[in-house]
């Protein structure tokens, strides 16, 4: 799949059969809605779009998350919700018999999950667990960080839902998973195995439960939704609503590139024109603009309002990228917000 963007004639709607959509800073922020996610859900599914909610969050049961997305005007059955609870039960099959005892570290989804996968869930290192499944939940404190660590350290196998450092809330960012695992990781200097994003392992599993051929993956994390979809080798659509804003866009690394860029969901119902080069070196979007000159990216005229406030942002993204792959770091530093309104 190109290392750029692409382009779609087509709303992104009917141009895919499966959509893989992240939850906190896409379809939700706490327990908050974002504007436009579910009018723009809805229509995506009118149009023919199948939905699949994927979440590195380990902590809920896909009812919880279900309910509420429903009650959030985005009707959902449990069936379309794939938890990273989920993928790490997965994950912890491919090595250990039915049977065997974990030491679970994390909420209700997590027990869930490893239980219906066959495994004994314990809460003590003294039960010489086989694993330790380590993943979100607001009540975990030192003495469950300590069994974790404790049975790593006699040898048990550390796996980890997720790796997210933060959790975008209503209130601002808080540590996600990613840190709680650090702590552990910290104590025993064993690196934890992560079944959640940017590991694909989520992604195919939804895949191949839709059957779904042509799939786009929707997040607002570069380094763990368009990561993991990268490296699923899908489609990846970057709504501005969340962690990661434009200007990381053009500061991406490839691996975590996005395909599309939209400023919110309503990008599912809408084409996606793709920059081209011009023969003065201008990527141009429409009436958008971009180059790098000497490490420094230079953004042309455009129009007004937030369509063409994207244009400009696929703009610059193209010039940057290029510049990169050509060997041209690009200033940081010199880089705009490239805000994107409403």
């Amino acid at each position: 799949m190109s290392a750029g963007l692409l382009g779609s004639a087509e709303p992104l709607a009917r141009a895919f059969d499966l959509a893989l959509v992240d939850l906190d800073g896409v379809a939700y922020r706490g327990h908050e809605s974002i504007p436009h996610a579910s009018d723009s859900l809805t229509a995506a599914r009118e149009a023919g779009l199948r939905l699949v909610f994927v979440t590195n969050n380990a902590s809920r049961e896909p009812e919880s998350v279900s309910d509420q997305l429903t009650e959030l005007g985005i009707a959902t059955s449990p069936s379309e919700v794939m938890t990273a609870a989920q993928a790490c039960a997965q994950l912890l099959r491919t090595r250990l018999e039915p049977g065997a005892k974990v030491l679970v570290v994390g909420g209700d989804g997590l027990v869930t999950a490893v239980r219906q996968a066959g495994f004994v869930v314990v809460d003590s290192a003294d039960d010489e667990p086989a694993a330790v499944a380590q993943g979100f939940a607001p009540h975990l404190g030192w003495t469950q960080l300590a069994e974790a660590a404790y049975a790593v350290e006699r040898g048990a196998w550390h796996v980890a839902s997720n790796l997210d450092k933060s959790l975008p809330t209503a209130r601002g960012f808080a540590p996600g998973n990613g840190s709680l695992v650090g702590a552990v990781a910290a104590a025993t200097r064993v690196t934890p195995d992560s079944a959640g994003k940017p590991s694909p392992t989520m992604y195919r599993m939804a895949v191949e439960r839709a059957g779904a051929t042509r799939t786009l993956v929707v997040g607002d994390r570069l380094d763990t939704d368009l990561a993991g979809a990268r490296a699923g080798d899908y489609a990846g659509l970057h709504v501005l609503t969340g962690v990661d804003k434009a200007r990381e866009d053009v500061l991406a690394a490839p691996g975590e590139r996005p395909h599309f860029i939209g400023a919110d969901l309503r990008a599912l119902l809408e084409p996606h024109p793709v920059p081209e080069r011009a023969d003065d070196g201008w990527w141009r979007c429409r009436e958008s603009s971009a180059r790098v000159v000497d490490g420094s990216l230079e953004l042309g005229r455009g129009g007004d309002g937030p369509a063409a406030a994207v244009d400009r942002v696929r703009a610059a993204c193209a010039a940057a990228w290029a510049a990169a792959d050509d060997g041209q770091p690009l200033d940081a530093a010199a880089v705009p917000r490239l805000d994107v309104g409403d």
